[in-house]
């Protein structure tokens, strides 16, 4: 359990690590139960699953990228409980072998307010301030920390401008419901492409990094026509 004081044994110097949000999506933002009808059916969603169609060796070779390097896991509850009944189990000679093997070896932050027994090895549950409990989080010497899933603790985290980077999934299709990635409360930022890629079954890959704030002008001409100066009197009008 944190409060916190769990310490990695990574050396190297003392600087902040990064947050980084791995998510699957749609067009329109959807990121809920994207593998399957038992991950997540709140809400009556109904289109669980939905990139099973799109799956192929590409993707699962950007997925083995992206974890290859030494990480730290931050999960909510919902997420750690799907992997938790799953990547313990699975052989190491299984497709998804080598990243099971990285799963369960990683160290696991699980932000959560009802769990009380972890039983996943290596999980220690973050409480108090989960905020300020993340934020000391980023100052540990360590890896970087992934969040895979966690819809709930993601709003959170954008809430509070503690992700760094995002390395999204984008489907070809748009489902409109289901929870999303940026919902309510999601501060305005600024984000810079890194990488991107597609498959060819059209899934773009982007990875995006925090670049400051939302830059903001302006293509109206210098000198506002008189047509434009009716409309603007129009919309003062309105509002």
């Amino acid at each position: 359990m944190l409060g916190i004081e769990a310490k990695n044994s990574y050396g190297g110097e003392n600087k902040m690590r990064k947050l980084i949000v791995l998510s699957f999506i749609t067009l329109d933002g959807v990121m809920q139960a994207p593998g399957g009808p038992e991950e997540d059916p709140t809400g009556g969603f109904k289109y669980d699953g939905w990139t099973v169609g799109y799956w192929d060796d590409f993707l699962g070779s950007v997925m083995g990228e992206q974890m290859a390097k030494p990480f730290d896991l931050l999960l909510g509850r919902k997420t750690y409980e799907i992997f938790a009944s799953y990547w313990p189990y699975v052989k190491s000679d299984d497709s998804d072998g080598p990243i099971a093997g990285r799963l369960n070896i990683a160290k696991k932050y699980v932000a959560s307010t009802t769990l009380r027994k972890l039983n996943w090895n290596n999980s220690a549950l973050v409480k108090g301030d989960i905020v300020q409990e993340i934020k000391k989080l980023k100052e540990h010497n360590g890896p970087e920390l992934q969040v895979h899933g966690s819809g709930n603790l993601i709003q959170t985290l954008l809430k509070h401008d503690l992700v760094d980077e995002f390395r999204l999934k984008i489907f070809p299709i748009t489902l409109g419901t289901g929870k999303r990635l940026f919902s309510d409360g999601t501060i305005p930022a600024g984000f810079k492409l890194v990488d991107s890629k597609t498959s060819t079954k059209g899934v773009i890959v982007a990875n995006y990094e925090r670049a400051g704030k939302v830059k903001t002008g302006s293509f109206a001409l210098e000198t506002p026509t008189e047509a434009e100066l009716a409309r603007r009197k129009r919309l003062e009008e309105v509002n």
